[in-house]
């Protein structure tokens, strides 16, 4: 079935003040704070939340060490209500590892933003689940396993909706007997709260120039693992951050592991992705880095019990777009506010959230639809959020541009000054220049020489199809593939030849590979669609931007158990 033929098709349609695509912090803190606005003003409004995964939580995955900042703003009394933020953090520990050795810095040198203090090591899914829960007592109509897989408009041009739940076409587009052409949800305005690099945030920020005066989004590829670790290896409430080995000096990245609630460990690696070695493997690195003495102690005799991956905003403060668009507005990680000195994201997420929802709000009571809220756009320039990306905004660029240990240093002096002086910096503000998929280097450049990486022992360190069925994911196998390649003929003509095509290595699922005859002649490019996390590297990173992440049918992807 053509794309064509998807668009000329009657579809049923359902109505709603606010339609949101998302069930992450973001998503979910709009929906409760629409509705707690609705019940304090003593009116109504209809709002239905959508979620891709098979279920609130199942596609979520960070760290995680949450600020509750937002949530108490949200709900004041979330402690009493029991939500998932378990386990306060009692003890920051940031080192520089070297091959054997490390160096523990002093937290003391870090600005006071950096210490986490008040935060809680948990579940982010868990998290998410808990306010699904809050946010359906309210009256929040929540869609699991329905993705949103295309937008609908007005005739003036402005979002009308959005298209879910088309299932049942085959691989080769032909409709099979369970064939359903999905339903159109109409809102008044439309809420994109799809996380990182979600599909139809891209749509809109390229149909109405969303990034027009902005840097380029910048990305990291976090990929974690829990681990269940014996009571002797378990410290709870150890935050423990690390830079340095084994990436080299000009690889951004580090590590984090937070022990929390039973025994747990979770335990994760982030690489940016504006990494040039093209044959660096950001999971290969983590699975490396957990054999060094500072973090194996803690592993020992412990079982892995769950994995995953997922890109991560890294632009900060000059590279969140233009946040409105005729009919709806981008909210959290689909706009990108981590803070990534500070490894975290989800309150800024939450607090945009309920910004929006606020004005949505007051605009539908005002009886507006389908207009630009621009009152959004200025709430979120004069709101903590955009303060405390602004405090950090030179700290991605410097690491860039000076590498770890001078560009960490530099880093260090500028949010000190920055949060001496009100936001005043000797820098400015500077520029990122590239996108992640420029900064890649070409295979010439790095002697065509493969990384040899050591053998994964099986207990430490594992492969990545192992990896893989720990996130339990699963797709319909008879679907078109959800990874689309613009030009087939690129990764095999353009990208081996240039840069050894890097997406072998840079996914962490094992979906890209290149196979040979028995000759060793004959390459030929594979897709392996059923292994995806749907983490959007391979959008994010091809170095000829070839490859299009869209959404598979509803339900496909991870299931991720208290990540």
């Amino acid at each position: 079935m053509s794309d064509i033929d998807a668009a000329a098709e009657e579809r049923e349609a359902m109505e709603y003040d606010v339609v949101i695509v998302g069930g992450g912090p973001a998503g979910l803190a709009s929906a409760i704070r629409l509705k707690q606005m609705a019940e304090a003003a003593g009116t109504e409004i209809s709002v239905a939340l959508l979620e891709k995964g098979s279920e609130v939580g199942a596609h979520i995955l960070s760290g995680a060490v949450i600020d509750p900042k937002a949530l108490t703003e949200l709900i004041p009394d979330w402690k009493e209500q029991g939500a998932p933020l378990e386990t306060p953090v009692t003890k920051d520990k940031f080192l520089v590892l070297g091959p054997q050795g490390e160096l523990d810095l002093p937290m003391f040198a870090m600005p006071p933003f950096m210490h986490n203090d008040g935060c809680y090591i948990a579940s982010l899914g868990n998290v998410c689940r808990w306010l699904a829960g809050k946010a359906e007592e309210l009256g929040v109509e929540i869609y699991p396993g329905f993705a949103a897989s295309d937008l609908v408009w007005n005739d003036d041009g402005s979002v009308k909706g959005v298209v879910v739940g088309v299932v049942g076409v085959g691989k080769d587009g032909e409709k099979k007997p369970d064939y359903q052409p999905g339903m159109e949800l109409h809102g008044k305005y439309v809420f994109i709260a799809e996380g990182v690099r979600g599909s139809l945030a891209k749509k809109l920020i390229a149909k109405f120039d969303l990034a027009k005066g902005k840097e380029p989004q910048k990305y990291g590829i976090g990929i974690k693992e829990l681990w269940q670790v014996p009571a002797a290896n378990h410290r709870p409430g150890l935050a423990q951050h690390t830079t340095g080995w084994p990436l080299d000096a000009n690889t951004g990245g580090g590590s984090f592991m937070y022990h929390f609630g039973d025994n747990y460990v979770a335990i994760g690696y982030v690489v940016h992705l504006s990494y040039k070695n093209p044959f660096l493997s950001p999971f290969d690195e983590f699975q490396r880095f957990k054999h060094h003495p500072s973090v194996k102690p803690y592993l020992e005799g412990g079982k892995r019990i769950a994995y995953g991956a997922r890109a991560i905003t890294e632009g900060g403060y000059q590279s969140v777009p233009k946040l409105t668009f005729p009919g709806g507005v981008l909210v959290g990680c689909s706009a990108g506010f981590v803070n990534v000195p500070r490894i975290k994201g989800s309150h800024n997420a939450m607090k945009t959230g309920m910004l929006a929802a606020e004005e949505a709000f007051k605009a539908v009571q005002a009886g507006r639809a389908s207009d630009e809220l621009v009152e959004y756009q200025a709430a979120y320039e004069n709101s903590w959020v955009a303060k405390e990306l602004k405090t950090v905004r030179n700290a991605k660029p410097l690491l860039s541009k000076l590498g770890t240990a001078l560009g960490g240093a530099a880093g260090m002096f500028d949010m000190w000054c920055t949060h001496l002086l009100g936001g005043f910096s000797f820098f400015g503000t500077l520029k990122h220049g590239k996108t992640d998929a420029e900064s890649t280097g070409t295979a010439a450049e790095f002697g065509n020489k493969q990384l040899v990486y050591p053998k994964p022992d099986g207990v430490i360190s594992f492969d990545k199809l192992s990896s893989v069925f720990l996130s339990a994911t699963n797709h319909e196998e008879d679907q078109p593939a959800h990874l689309k390649l613009k030009d087939p003929s690129i990764p095999i003509a353009v990208n081996l030849p240039k840069y050894g095509e890097p997406a072998r290595l840079y996914c962490p699922a094992g979906v890209y590979e290149v196979l040979y005859d028995e000759a060793g002649n004959n390459p030929k490019f594979q897709i392996n669609a059923q292994n995806c996390v749907h983490c959007k590297t391979c959008d994010i990173k091809d170095p000829s931007q070839n490859i299009v992440w869209t959404t598979p049918e509803g339900g496909g992807g991870p299931n991720y158990p208290n990540m």
